[in-house]
């Protein structure tokens, strides 16, 4: 039997009981969903600007307060079933952010406070920290040298 042929065999087999992903579908929702968290992060920022708050001080509380909407629906398992309806619509914004941290915590909370809920919270937001502090310093140094040449990069 030829491994060629059994490779090729398999592939069409799994092409053909392979379900289609219907992309322009998963395209709209995570476009709507996405639009719709910014949206109400827009509505929160304008409240704010007009309780007096300056810009700088109603961007961190529209971030706090999505952050908390994020974790309290990821703990009652909501934020999930609309991160499998809407997709990255629903995880670009700061809530996939603060659902990669509780979801894991809420997921292994049976092994206790330490080794659980301590121990595996950053999982999965633990290499997106790392690559982005260490992107972000790589960055910090390469403007750095350039700056320091004269070179206006901004």
């Amino acid at each position: 039997m030829n491994p060629l042929n059994t490779q090729k065999d398999y592939q069409n087999y799994v092409d053909q009981k392979s379900p289609n992903s219907p992309i322009l579908k998963n395209c709209f929702n995570a476009f709507w969903v996405g639009g719709l968290i910014c949206m109400i992060g827009q509505i929160i920022m304008n409240l704010c600007k007009a309780r007096g708050f300056d810009e700088a001080m109603s961007g961190t509380i529209v971030s706090i307060i999505l952050i908390g909407i994020s974790a309290f629906l990821t703990g009652l398992n909501i934020f999930n079933r609309i991160g499998k309806f809407a997709g990255a619509g629903s995880l670009i914004p700061i809530t996939g952010f603060a659902n990669s941290i509780v979801a894991p915590a809420m997921e292994y909370k049976s092994e206790g406070y330490v080794m659980g809920v301590g121990g595996k919270m950053f999982t999965v937001a633990g290499p997106v920290l790392v690559f982005g502090i260490s992107a972000s310093i790589l960055v910090g140094i390469i403007y750095l040298i350039f700056n320091t040449q004269g070179i206006t990069l901004v």
